[in-house]
């Protein structure tokens, strides 16, 4: 498990010298980000919004996460480490700058206002019950997610606290799915923590992780409300 660690550790550290370096050529605009959101909040832009691929589950909220981890995981749609065909067209249809600009407007959406919903911003964190805490600990998730699931070690990994619990479940399952041309996240390290746990222990762990108190929430654009 040490060593596992110190890899996550490289890893991360990795990422953040090829991100930095990058945005040296990309300097990002929130506010670019927020004329280029169109294709974004038809979903992610309305409270309880529900996909049906591959299962019906809430769509993720993404105001509030970090501006690293939306970039990473549109690239990660991208090149079709995360395979979703909706999220696939949309991602290889923008740029460095497109992603880079997107991914400040919904980092700094965490702020808030009077049109915000926090997930669960004056919350006290639950403890979790002994199995729960068993599953935590097999999984190592604090070892990248933060302590309190909402502070990740790096900024390329997501806060999963307060997030959906059925999109949390979705998409442990995803790193489980092998050979499957529509479906499946090819994460190296979240497929190793992902593989042991039954259907019945990740929705377990989703729905702990989705009671903690979060930066996460949904924020209509005016054309919706």
């Amino acid at each position: 498990m040490k060593k596992l660690l110190s890899t996550i550790i490289t890893l991360a550290a990795l990422g953040s010298a090829s991100l930095s370096a990058h945005a040296q050529d990309v300097k990002a605009s929130a506010e670019a980000g927020q004329k280029k959101a169109a294709l974004c909040i038809g979903c992610h832009g309305i409270h309880g919004y529900q996909a049906s691929f591959p299962e019906i589950h809430k769509v993720p909220m993404i105001s509030g996460q970090g501006a690293k981890y939306v970039v990473s995981a549109l690239n990660a749609y991208k090149k079709g480490e995360r395979k979703h065909p909706t999220m696939k067209a949309i991602a290889t249809t923008l740029s460095d700058q497109d992603m880079a600009d997107l991914a400040a407007f919904y980092e700094q959406q965490r702020k808030g206002g009077a049109a915000a919903a926090p997930a669960a911003a004056s919350a006290v964190a639950a403890k979790p019950s002994d199995q729960v805490a068993k599953l935590l600990e097999q999984g190592k998730c604090n070892s990248c997610h933060g302590a309190d699931y909402n502070s990740p070690i790096d900024g390329t990994y997501p806060k999963l606290a307060g997030q959906h619990a059925d999109y949390l479940y979705v998409s442990l399952k995803a790193y489980q799915t092998t050979n499957n041309p529509q479906v499946g996240r090819s994460n190296a390290i979240m497929m190793g923590m992902a593989q042991p746990f039954t259907p019945a222990q990740l929705k377990l762990l989703a729905q702990y992780l989705s009671s903690l108190p979060s930066d996460l929430q949904t924020v209509p654009q005016s054309r919706f409300r």
